[in-house]
């Protein structure tokens, strides 16, 4: 009975249909067909797959959005996926643009090596702290607008309600306008001014407690998740929710601690010319970059030792961006022992 043949698939997903394609080990196109973003499509694409010989790999674009879902369905099916970027500008301007052409240049980049990046898992308590953090974000950005637009009505306000509001702190402010009575007659600027205010003040709270329920929802899943790294100091939920996501719930496919401050925008790269002798910090994930600049800039306030530092590099001539990045690069090393020795990566019960 003949063996079957060895074959790379590749695959171009999309909002309602992936385009998926097949080669084997010598470059050679077999097949190309579009599916679904269905489960029963998903079950097609592998069973498609699997028809034209021993599957290797898949290489895939878009692992952390619209082929998420394909993603785990193929990894269930110890099926290996691999992350594939989307070719630069001057390979698809030579190769041209189509579905198919993608899906075959996304099989083409496995079978060289070109990718070979492990996607993140989707399966496990982080990406649970990645779907908290999306509605705590948008709370927080509604909140900020709601006080905005609170704040712009008392400036334009009458004069008698402008002058008791406009000396108050924040929080004497909506805990004044949540619970005043501002009538049932709407029919003057000053009456609908006090009930916007009023309802204005009422959302302020209730955006407030929501995220203050998806603080404490989000600090029990970190603590299960890498139970030491909210002890570290200047790490906070926010910032420790952010590095969580950007190692996702396989940290082990970073392969060393450089690799996850590479990931985070906190490796040095040479950036020296002619007698200029420099570094610069690559480019990476800049979400992760802003975690580890608001703990550098928390342990510069508040860490004795951190200010020491800070002093005895600034009397060695090193200005303060560079002090800034040594301090990243020191972070994201402490960050990931913390990271790969989590215990589990279950949801907490």
């Amino acid at each position: 009975m003949p063996q079957p043949i060895e074959v790379i698939g590749g695959i171009d997903t999309h909002t309602d249909v992936h385009q998926a394609a097949v080669i084997d080990t010598i470059g050679r196109h077999l097949a190309t067909e579009a599916f679904p973003t269905t489960p029963e499509g998903y079950r097609r694409l592998l069973a498609w797959l699997r028809s034209h010989g021993q599957v290797l790999t898949v290489g895939m674009e878009g692992t952390g959005s619209y082929g998420a879902e394909l993603a785990r369905h193929l990894r269930a099916g110890q099926i290996t996926v691999v992350e594939v970027d989307r070719p630069d500008r001057r390979a698809r301007r030579a190769a041209g643009k189509s579905d198919p052409v993608d899906a075959y240049a996304a099989a083409t980049a496995v079978l060289s090596g070109r990718a070979n990046g492990t996607p993140k898992d989707r399966d496990g308590t982080v990406e649970a702290i990645r779907t908290l953090r999306v509605v705590r974000a948008s709370a927080i950005k509604a909140r900020t607008q709601t006080v905005n637009q609170l704040k712009s009505l008392i400036i334009t306000a009458p004069a008698g309600t402008r002058e008791a509001l406009r000396s108050l702190t924040t929080t004497e402010l909506i805990r004044r306008l949540a619970a005043s009575r501002p009538g049932s007659d709407l029919t003057t600027p000053a009456a609908a001014v006090k009930l916007a205010l009023k309802r204005l003040a009422k959302r302020y709270q209730h955006l407030s407690e929501e995220i203050a329920d998806a603080d404490a929802e989000l600090r029990a899943l970190i603590t299960h998740t890498a139970p030491g790294l909210l002890a570290l100091p200047g790490v906070g939920t926010e910032t420790a929710g952010q590095l969580l996501v950007t190692a996702g719930d396989n940290p082990d496919r970073l392969v060393s601690e450089a690799s996850f401050a590479h990931l985070c925008a906190a490796a040095p790269v040479p950036a020296s010319s002619g007698r200029t002798d420099r570094h610069r910090l690559n480019r990476g994930d800049r979400q992760a970059n802003r975690a580890l600049h608001t703990i550098v800039l928390v342990r510069m306030r508040h860490d004795p030792r951190t200010r020491d530092y800070v002093a005895r590099r600034t009397l060695e001539g090193l200005k303060t961006k560079d002090i800034f990045r040594c301090l990243k690069r020191f972070i994201a090393r402490e960050v990931y022992r913390h990271l790969t020795s989590a215990p589990s990566t279950s949801p907490a019960t």
